[in-house]
């Protein structure tokens, strides 16, 4: 019997002047553990006169997760924080009670051909922790957890799994793991996963209970402690997950809460300008009608 509870596919979403895959959330699957959103960016090729510009907009209640596998976005934030990501970087920023943030292709960039191609992810908070201080954190790739498992190379980007720790700093039991592979090769997790778990191909196929599936979809497993599949030959998948939460999760525009009530009052504060501004940056993202 299978183990694949569903399958999401990747759907085409505007947030802004960029297009993205988006997927999470779904109509029947809102969250995968404590991951509320996942967007694939690109592969995109943007000409001199192209960039990415997404101007100052407002997050509570959530940590974001950018990951890159190619190009560069300059990362700025009401905390002050100015930092260029790098494909196999991680820039965790944990929004708590409010933070606002831009996202934008470096100067360095801005009048020359480049790539842009990466995932964008939201990791919701534990209710204890939705109204914390906003920070944070950036990692370099050499940072990042890389080993072979199984004939696969594994990262572990976020969380822990599979006895390693990646180093940043989540606040809730997760896992965000790449497999790459380069050959035909055979992956069983065994009980290593826990909680929740989604499987997202990104490229290259892999096979499962008799059926092959292909790149820009997710597969959801009915038990994660049963996750065992093939992974075809120039194959990367990304596992995801963890333990979710008990209380459902409200999401509004940039706004992720267990309280309606609290994502209400961040959209009217917005509305107002009331959150606190990015340095050296005066545009903003209007709240979504």
């Amino acid at each position: 019997m299978s183990n694949i509870k569903l399958v999401i596919p990747e759907r085409a979403a505007n947030i802004g002047n960029f297009m993205v895959g988006r997927l999470l959330p779904f109509r029947q699957k809102r969250m995968v553990g404590p991951f509320a959103f996942i967007d694939h960016m690109g592969p995109v090729k943007m000409e001199e006169n192209e960039n990415l510009d997404v101007p100052p907009h407002p997050h509570i209640g959530l940590s974001t997760l950018t990951y890159l596998f190619e190009g560069n976005i300059m990362h700025r934030d009401s905390l002050g924080n100015e930092v260029e990501i790098a494909p196999g970087g991680v820039n965790w920023m944990t929004a708590g009670e409010g933070v606002v943030h831009s996202e934008r292709t470096p100067e360095h960039l801005r009048n020359i051909k480049k790539s842009l191609h990466g995932l964008q992810i939201w990791v919701g908070l534990p209710k204890s922790l939705e109204k914390m201080k906003p920070s944070f954190v950036h990692l370099t790739r050499e940072e990042i957890p890389k080993w072979e498992y199984q004939g696969v190379r594994a990262t572990l980007i976020a969380g822990k799994v599979l006895g390693k720790i990646s180093p940043v700093p989540v606040h809730s039991n997760l896992y965000f793991l790449e497999l790459k592979s380069k050959s035909n090769q055979k992956v069983n997790l065994g009980t290593q996963l826990y909680g929740e778990s989604g499987l997202y191909i990104l490229e290259g196929n892999i096979s499962s209970d008799g059926n092959t599936f292909g790149p820009k979809q997710i597969l959801i497993a009915k038990d994660s402690t049963l996750c065992a599949f093939e992974m075809h030959a120039n194959t990367t998948v990304y596992i995801f997950g963890g333990e979710p939460f008990p209380e459902e999760r409200h999401i509004f525009w940039n706004f992720v809460s267990s309280d309606k009530n609290t994502i209400e009052k961040a959209s009217n504060d917005w509305k107002l300008q009331k959150f606190p501004q990015v340095p050296g940056e005066s545009d903003f993202v209007p709240l979504p009608s």
